[in-house]
């Protein structure tokens, strides 16, 4: 650049200009990022639960699910060590003496992921049996009870406090889905499906989700290991216990046919959606903030049931739409962060909670809001008490838009 007699002046707004470009660029690739995130967490999410269903739904030999949970924790493993290798720069002998110091060394470490393995795996096979006994969109709306359980085991275990816009939303959520029930035992009864036995294992599912989700939280707190090694010692449980489950319920019938009897091309996808999708999310997840994340889950069950109305004949009338409005609303409700100003009621948010919510092939964790985010639909007021308000508008909003859609 030219120098003239102002000292630099040009220089320097060149300089600033520069500056200008360079920050803008990564801003707005970062902006494409976020909405790619969002995209790749609707589909990642409705089209696992929509698969799921197809194949428990079609006519034919049905594959072995016990097998499939097995398989899938076996690509999760493949997938993080092909990872962990990639760090290493493909160094082999470095990367086998730091998975031997990771995980046998360090065995009480390891040792302490043997709980939330089981009960991963528990749930994962209780995923299989609740949406092959309940309606895809019910299943979705349904499984939103693991926010509820996740806040009550963090409040309980983590002693985390709650704002009262997500005390309020827990609240909505419950009641929206306690009128999607009455919805589904409703309409239930010419149908092969056992409706108790789909609820019943949703709702363990629910369970076994918030309390693994956060005794994992915990753990990741207490450790320096990487979440792709916390991945390598979860599948390694995992794929045992998945074993010994295949083993007492399906051995038999396994030995007999094989491993893959009843596999085919859609099951195959299942599978590797499964593995991957948690993996996939914790990739994307980091470009989008906890409100997209909010709004990707609440849009994903918009998905689901529009699409479960074209291909398995799913009728929504008032009732489900009202319900399901509300599970929409609260979700979006809860992952709002708080305002700046709400004092103790603030959850001291970690990076190691984001995490676990990103996690693995598991079903992702609720993770706390995050306090350095602004407050999209806070009360102007002290204390934030329009809050709820302004957030109920959002609850009716959605119910809206999901009217729209399933007209």
């Amino acid at each position: 650049y030219h120098s003239d007699g102002l000292g630099g002046s040009s220089a320097g707004s060149s300089n600033l200009s520069s500056g200008l470009i360079a920050v803008y660029r990564p801003a707005a690739s970062h902006g494409r990022l976020k909405y790619i995130s969002l995209a790749v967490l609707v589909v990642q999410n409705a089209s696992l639960i929509l698969s799921i269903r197809y194949v428990r739904t079609l006519p034919g030999d049905r594959f072995f699910t016990t097998s499939a949970v097995v398989m899938a924790e076996v690509l999760k493993v493949l997938t993080c060590l092909l990872i962990i290798l990639l760090q290493k720069r493909f160094n082999v002998k470095e990367t086998a003496l730091f998975l031997v110091d990771s995980i046998v060394f360090q065995y009480k470490d390891t040792l302490k992921l043997a709980v939330p393995s089981l009960i991963y795996t528990l749930q994962n096979n209780l995923q299989y049996i609740a949406i092959s006994n309940l309606p895809a969109a019910t299943f979705q709306v349904t499984y939103q009870l693991k926010i509820l359980t996740t806040a009550l085991f963090s409040v309980m275990m983590l002693r985390k406090s709650l704002s009262r816009v997500q005390w309020v939303s827990l609240l909505l959520l419950f009641a929206g889905v306690a009128v999607v029930q009455v919805y589904s035992a409703s309409v239930t009864g010419s149908s092969n499906q056992n409706y108790m036995v789909g609820l019943v294992a949703v709702v363990i599912s629910c369970l076994s989700s918030g309390f693994a989700g956060v005794y994992f939280e915990k753990i990741l707190k207490g450790s320096s290991a990487s979440v792709w090694v916390r991945n390598v010692q979860l599948g390694i449980f995992g794929t045992a216990l998945g074993m010994l489950g295949l083993w007492w319920n399906d051995g038999a019938a396994i030995a007999q046919r094989g491993f893959l009897f009843g596999y085919t091309d859609m099951v195959w996808c299942v599978i590797f959606n499964q593995a991957f999708g948690g993996l996939l999310v914790a990739v994307v997840v980091k470009y989008a903030d906890n409100i997209l994340k909010g709004f990707a889950t609440s849009f994903s069950i918009i998905v689901s049931t529009v699409m479960s109305i074209y291909l398995f004949g799913f009728h929504v009338d008032l009732l489900f739409t009202a319900g399901a409005g509300l599970v929409i609303g609260a979700v979006y409700m809860y992952s709002l962060p708080k305002a700046a100003g709400s004092g103790s009621s603030s959850l001291s948010s970690s990076s190691s909670s984001s995490a676990s919510s990103a996690l693995s092939g598991r079903r992702h964790v609720s993770s706390p809001c995050r306090p350095h985010h602004s407050l999209t639909c806070q009360s102007t007021t002290a204390g934030g008490g329009g809050g709820g308000t302004s957030c109920l508008s959002v609850a009716l909003s959605a119910l809206k838009l999901f009217t729209l859609l399933t007209e």
